[in-house]
């Protein structure tokens, strides 16, 4: 129903440069050449009026002055496309066809009255068939270029006018520069766009009037009427399409902008003073065919030979007026009869019109009073002006013809790029109206969506508006201080809400925040009510948090601090759930430049709280120990209990970080693409989310370090403890942790404390498996290197202790499996794996297995590692290794660089989660602990509101309710 809507830019952080390849290659002054060699005849063409200052080199000077626009390849005389077409209607109503021709009558002289006039009514078909059809606008559109004469309205002395060569795209800016640089009054490349000699100084007007004649005495142009063309306006097409009535005739005028602006004025203003107006653009009402007969039923002209007699002719002609009237002239009889009984209800109406008598008035009053007659459109959504800044130049209905509709003063161009001004559907003049102040879009299906620009006063029901909201029909909208609009959708059938939303609210409506509540002059409520509607808030179980930015650092820190110390009985992601409360109402309720300040704040204090919480860890657990004092190695319990808070902030930033970037997203779909602002706020959101990335990279990092501490210590028992005691029996999977046997009970208790941990503190699934990934990767290397280690100096790759060593890895594993962590345990322990593996064949098969052998299938140890292994290997008394397992000399260059040590540097990167967040900020809040929390910070909030206020302001504590 409404038209597309018009491209903007995309995000300006991925700006895109579009490059118009075609527009230097069809450029005109490029086919000025070939356009010479082609017309041959057009180069001998000059007109005397023109001054002698020209360009020479120009290949087309102008044509006669009879002509102001010649088709190349097609130029013609006796009066171009109008002539023609009134040619071949002449044709159609006049006589059958067979030759005749005169300058009057339809049967030439001599004809028999009626019988010969009404002769080719029987033939009108085939008259109608030999009328070539006008062409087509697409096959105009493409046409070749033509010769436009501009005329220079007094601009040079000695100059009349000057030809540019336009086509049916050149638009009128185009089209004046050219015409500048003709008159040499084009800009110099360092002027500005102020300077009068540029394109802005200057407009192409469509002038109409009566053209110069002999008889007249001064022998010139009569100018009668002026129209201003836009800029992207195709003057070619408007001179083609928008023809002058006869004796008229029109011309394209280069005036200035504010000399053209002022003509068009007074010419529109004096039509309407006399109830007239331009005849080529009011609509002629006496263009209705009266008659068949055409040309032949009007008044004879002077030497016509064309007349009918007086007397036998004429009621004869007056009966063939009422007997052949066309459809259209009936019609607009009908027309003009509901036109004056329109007028006579608007005269009625006026003050005093009961007690006079309505008479005959000037026409033009007639029309002024029934321009008062507005009827809205019924197929498109429009404004409604309530109130506006100047009564003279405000229109009463402002229709949107597209989906975006923009509200503004409009702009100049910018005199530091040259690029255009804002786009503005609807321009306001008042002083406090930003160039682009308020987007409105209504598409095909309701809600229509309102958002203000930044920094523009904008309220929408008698409340500011500071973010993108729905607008309803019936909504009012004000802009600035000046204008207030009724908006409406007739598109929706009257299906709005039976009250406007800005009438007094009823009792016990939801009051928006704490201080509003009071201050509140319109809801219509008493003290009384108004104070159980502020504890109402105060203690429900909403997630809302609302708050005014000179509170937003008190409350922050509140959050923060409450979170960092422990105190209370928070949830686990509770303080994120309040944080992500705060963001949620920056981005819905306050100004746009507000979220990205407050994130930037957020982060600083979480990184700072981390911080702290990181140094005090390390003062207790130093790096180096005093001599003297031996260390004590961490127990599972006692680096759960360090780790709690950091674990507790790792858990809480990346759920908040996966909310502020949904935020962020929203907020850059919604915003304002032309807005200067935004890709400053965008930046500044990037700064934040990076420091809330620093924060979980960082308590990931102390995290695995104490953890994996810890293992260190425990992990030699693995390869140094016997499964198989007297009395102890292996227990099967699934198997509790005191069951396992005490040599591989440290290590399992440290994967069972970071396991608990990570649960108690709801730490994101992908962080859980990357956090147990990196501790089996360092168990892995930390196993194989003490593995190649101790094969070294002593016999220790045998095959008894080779299968104690599989059968301790086999009891990690499977209870590790058990946890739900096995299928991660299987992929990081592979080559450690492999390597018990190869060392738990028996001798008399391994003594038959070659080199090459051994290397397909222990593929994932290294050429040095498997020699190694195998050079080290106890085959008894005496025996070295047979000759098979010595490396081809392909591979030897590998074996004697190779390092058989793992590098703990190669862990795997940490890769944070993607998707929304876990949070949950819908529907009521359950938690009895957060919601305790909640009501303290809102009454904090209340109470920091209340300090603000004079003593005899202030009001009491609300009662509350019971939780």
């Amino acid at each position: 129903m409404l038209s597309g809507e018009r491209k903007e830019g995309g995000s300006p952080r991925f700006g895109k440069l579009h490059l118009p390849v075609g527009l230097w290659i069809n450029s005109p002054r490029k086919q000025l050449a070939k356009l010479g060699r082609r017309w041959p005849s057009a180069a001998s063409v000059k007109s005397s009026s023109s001054d002698t200052g020209s360009r020479s080199s120009e290949p087309l000077p102008p044509p006669p002055p009879h002509v102001e626009l010649r088709r190349v390849g097609a130029v013609k005389a006796a009066g171009g496309a109008s002539g023609s077409r009134a040619k071949r209607i002449s044709q159609l109503f006049r006589g059958s066809g067979t030759g005749t021709t005169g300058s009057g009558g339809a049967g030439g002289p001599g004809a028999p009255g009626g019988a010969q006039r009404w002769a080719s009514e029987k033939k009108l078909p085939e008259l109608a068939a030999g009328v070539a059809p006008e062409p087509p606008l697409a096959s105009r559109a493409t046409a070749p270029p033509g010769v436009l004469k501009i005329f220079g309205a007094g601009l040079t002395s000695g100059a009349n006018y000057k030809s540019v060569l336009a086509t049916a795209r050149s638009t009128a800016r185009e089209l004046v520069a050219e015409a500048l640089e003709r008159y040499g009054l084009a800009s110099s490349p360092g002027s500005g766009p102020g300077d009068s000699s540029g394109v802005d100084a200057f407009a192409l007007c469509d002038a109409l009037g009566r053209p110069a004649t002999a008889g007249m005495s001064s022998g010139e142009w009569q100018a009668e009427h002026l129209r201003v063309l836009g800029d992207s306006e195709r003057p070619l097409l408007v001179q083609e399409l928008w023809r002058a009535r006869p004796g008229w005739a029109r011309r394209f005028e280069l005036r200035g902008r504010e000399e053209a602006r002022r003509l068009e004025q007074e010419a529109f203003g004096a039509a309407d003073s006399d109830g007239t107006g331009a005849p080529s653009w009011r609509p002629q009402k006496n263009r209705s065919r009266a008659a068949s007969g055409g040309a032949a039923l009007a008044s004879p002209g002077p030497g016509s030979g064309s007349g009918v007699p007086a007397g036998s002719g004429g009621k004869e002609r007056s009966e063939n007026l009422s007997l052949r009237r066309s459809v259209s002239e009936l019609s607009l009889q009908g027309r003009r009869r509901r036109q004056q009984e329109r007028r006579q209800q608007a005269l009625s109406m006026a003050p005093g019109a009961a007690d006079t008598q309505i008479v005959p008035a000037d026409p033009g009053d007639f029309d002024q009073l029934t321009q008062c007659l507005i009827q809205a459109p019924s197929n498109r959504p429009y404004f409604l002006l309530l109130q506006g800044y100047q009564d003279a130049q405000d229109f009463v209905v402002y229709v949107m013809t597209r989906e975006q509709h923009v509200f503004g003063r409009g702009g100049t161009s910018s005199s530091r790029c040259g690029s255009p001004g804002p786009y503005v559907d609807t321009f306001l003049n008042a002083p406090d109206i930003l160039p682009r102040h308020c987007t409105v879009r209504a598409g095909p299906e309701p809600p229509a969506m309102v958002r203000p620009s930044r920094g523009a006063p904008v309220m929408h029901n008698g409340c500011l508006l500071l973010r993108e909201a729905e607008l309803h029909p019936g909504d009012l909208l004000g802009l600035g201080e000046h204008f207030l609009f009724m908006y409406k959708d007739p598109r929706t059938g009257g299906s709005g809400p039976a009250r406007p939303p800005w009438l007094p609210a009823r009792p016990g409506a939801t009051p928006p925040g704490p201080g509003w509540a009071f201050s509140c002059r319109l809801c219509g409520r008493g003290l009384q009510e108004r104070g159980e509607a502020l504890a109402a808030y105060l203690d429900g179980r909403e997630p809302v948090l609302r708050f005014r930015p000179r509170e937003e650092e008190a409350l922050l820190g509140e959050i923060v601090r409450t979170a960092a110390s422990g105190a209370g009985d928070l949830p686990p992601l509770g303080p994120a759930t309040l944080l992500a409360l705060c963001v949620q109402h920056s981005a819905r309720e306050l100004e746009l430049g507000h979220l990205p300040r407050l994130l930037g704040r957020l982060a600083r204090l979480i990184k700072e709280a981390v911080w702290e919480k990181i140094k005090e860890i390390g003062d207790r657990q130093p790096e180096n120990h005093p001599e003297g004092i031996p260390e004590v190695p961490l127990t599972p319990e006692a680096v759960s209990v360090e780790l709690r808070p950091l674990m507790l902030w790792m858990a809480n930033t990346t759920e908040l970080l996966s909310f502020v970037q949904e935020k962020v997203l929203e907020m850059e779909k919604e915003a304002d693409q032309e807005d200067p602002q935004l890709c400053n706020d965008l930046e500044l959101c990037d700064e934040a989310m990076a420091l809330l990335d620093e924060v979980i990279m960082c308590t990931f990092q102390q995290s695995v370090y104490y953890l994996t501490k810890t293992l260190y210590s425990t992990l030699p028992a693995l390869l140094d403890s016997n499964p198989f005691t007297a009395g102890a029996d292996l227990p099967g999977p699934g198997a509790e942790l005191g069951a396992m046997p005490p040599g591989l009970r440290p290590t399992l208790g440290v994967f069972q404390a970071a396991l608990e941990l990570t649960s108690q503190c709801e730490l994101h699934p992908d962080l859980v498996s990357q956090t147990f990934g990196y501790l089996f990767f360092f168990s892995n290397a930390s196993l194989l290197n003490s593995l190649m280690e101790r094969g070294q100096g002593r016999p220790f790759y045998q095959w008894s202790r080779a299968v104690q060593i599989r059968t301790n890895l086999d009891l990690v594993l499977d209870w590790l499996q058990g946890a739900g962590l096995g299928d991660i345990a299987t992929e990081f322990f592979r080559k450690l794996s492999i390597a018990v593996n190869l060392l738990c064949v028996p001798r008399t098969s391994l003594l038959k297995a070659s080199w090459s052998s051994l290397r397909t299938d222990h593929s994932t140890l290294t050429p040095a590692q498997l020699h190694h292994l195998l050079s080290h290997y106890q085959l008894g008394p005496g025996r070295g290794p047979p000759p098979a397992w010595d490396p081809p000399p392909a591979e030897q260059d590998a074996v004697d660089t190779g390092d058989i040590f793992e590098s703990f540097s190669s862990h795997p990167p940490l890769i944070l989660p993607l998707g929304s967040s876990r949070l949950r900020l819908t529907g009521p809040v359950t938690d009895d602990a957060l919601h305790r929390e909640l009501r303290r910070l809102r009454r904090l909030l209340w109470d920091l509101e209340q300090q603000e206020l004079p003593a005899n302001h202030r009001h009491g504590p609300p009662v509350a309710s019971p939780p």
